[in-house]
C-alpha cells in the first residue's frame, strides 16, 4: 500500500467512512467501516493525519485516535461543505474532508479534553434548564391571560401568577386550577436544579486559575468566566485579541469589493453562548454606570453613550471585553483597571 498522508473521517452513529490520500493528495484507499472497528483498523496504520469534522462524537474519537500516535484536526463543517464534489454521500464527505484538512490555511478546531467537555456539559445544562424554566413561566402567562388574568412578564412576577390564580380560584375552573398548580411545582423545581447547578459552577471557579482571573474584570461573573475559560478555544489561535472578537461574532459582517468597504451587522459567528454572556454582562456594567450617576466623565463609556444607542454601546463594550479576555488567558495576568 502506498504511504498515507491523511486520512479523512466522516463519522456517523454506526458506520464511518475512510478516504486515505497520499502526500499527493492521490487516493489510496477508500473504506467503510462499523465504528466498532475504526480504532483496531487505524492502530495498523503508520502514524498520519487523521482529519474529522468537528461535530457530535468528534472531539470523543479524537482523543482515542491521538493515543494511536495519529495527528488529529478538527474542522467546522461550513469549511469542509466548498470541497464536496457534486454528489453527496459518505464517500465524498470524507474526500472532502481530506482535501479541506490537507489545505495549508486551513482553520482547525481543537480536541477538548474529558474534563472540559464535562464542565461544558454542566453549562449547557445549566442553560438548558434555564431555558425550559422561561418556557414554562411564559406558558403559565399564557394560560391565565386566556382566562383574564394579565400579570408581566418575567420570574419576578411569578409569585403575582400564584396571587392572581389564589385571588379568582372561585371563578376559574377547577382543571385550570390545579393544571396552574402543575406548573408552578414544575418552575419551582426547576429553579432548584438551576441554583443547584450555579453552585456548583461557582466552586468549578474557584478551582479554576483562568477563571478567578476573568471574574474580576467587570461585567464578568462566575458564569461568563466558566464558559470563557471552558468554550474559547486555545488561545494561540488567534494573532491578536481582534482576532479573538471577531471568532465571537462581534464585529460587523464584511461583504467588500472593489475597494469599496461594506460593513453590517455583527457577524455573529464563533461561539454563541460567549457572545451572548459578553453582551450581557456590558449591559449591566452600563446600567450599573446608570445607577451610580453615570460613568466617569471623559471615559470612553461615557463618550459613547453620548452619541450612540445604548445597545449599540453594549455590543462595542462586549468586543472590548473579548479582547481584554483574550489578553488575560494569553498572558496570565490579572485584571488592572484602566487609568
Amino acid at each position: 500500500m502506498e504511504k498515507i498522508s491523511i486520512i479523512g473521517i466522516d463519522i456517523a452513529k454506526n458506520t464511518f467512512q475512510l478516504h486515505g490520500a497520499g502526500s499527493d493528495g492521490a487516493t489510496v484507499f477508500r473504506k467503510s467501516l462499523p465504528r466498532t472497528r475504526v480504532i483496531e483498523f487505524l492502530s495498523r496504520l503508520p502514524s498520519c493525519v487523521v482529519a474529522m469534522e468537528a461535530c457530535s462524537g468528534a472531539h470523543h474519537w479524537g482523543r482515542e485516535i491521538s493515543a494511536l500516535g495519529h495527528e488529529v484536526r478538527l474542522i467546522a463543517p461550513r469549511y469542509v461543505k466548498p470541497y464536496v464534489k457534486r454528489q453527496k454521500n459518505d464517500a465524498a464527505d470524507a474526500e472532502a474532508i481530506a482535501e479541506a484538512a490537507s489545505r495549508p490555511s486551513m482553520r482547525f478546531v481543537a480536541v477538548k479534553g474529558e474534563d472540559q467537555q464535562a464542565q461544558a456539559m454542566l453549562l449547557k445544562t445549566r442553560d438548558l434548564l434555564t431555558g425550559q424554566r422561561t418556557q414554562t413561566v411564559n406558558a403559565l402567562r399564557g394560560h391565565l391571560a386566556e382566562h383574564g388574568l394579565v400579570v408581566p412578564k418575567g420570574m419576578q412576577n411569578l409569585q403575582r401568577l400564584q396571587d392572581a390564580v389564589a385571588e379568582h380560584e372561585a371563578r376559574l375552573p377547577a382543571i385550570v386550577v390545579s393544571l396552574c398548580q402543575l406548573l408552578t411545582d414544575e418552575i419551582q423545581r426547576l429553579t432548584a436544579s438551576i441554583d443547584d447547578l450555579t453552585l456548583r459552577i461557582r466552586r468549578e471557579v474557584q478551582t479554576n486559575e483562568t477563571a478567578q482571573r476573568l471574574s474580576a474584570m467587570p461585567g464578568i461573573g462566575p458564569i461568563t468566566a466558566m464558559t470563557l475559560a471552558t468554550l474559547a478555544p486555545p488561545t494561540d489561535m488567534f494573532c491578536k485579541g481582534r482576532d479573538f472578537a471577531a471568532w465571537v461574532g462581534l464585529t460587523p459582517r464584511q461583504h467588500s469589493t472593489g475597494g469599496k468597504t461594506r460593513l453590517g451587522k455583527t457577524s455573529k459567528m464563533g461561539q454563541k453562548d460567549i457572545r451572548r454572556l459578553l453582551i450581557i454582562g456590558a449591559m449591566a456594567v452600563i446600567q450599573a454606570a446608570g445607577r451610580t450617576g453615570g460613568p466617569k466623565p471623559g471615559s470612553w463609556l461615557a463618550r459613547m453613550l453620548s452619541r450612540k444607542p445604548k445597545m449599540l454601546v453594549a455590543v462595542a463594550l462586549a468586543n472590548k471585553m473579548a479582547r481584554v479576555a483574550w489578553a488575560l488567558i494569553s498572558r496570565g495576568e490579572a485584571y488592572r483597571v484602566p487609568a
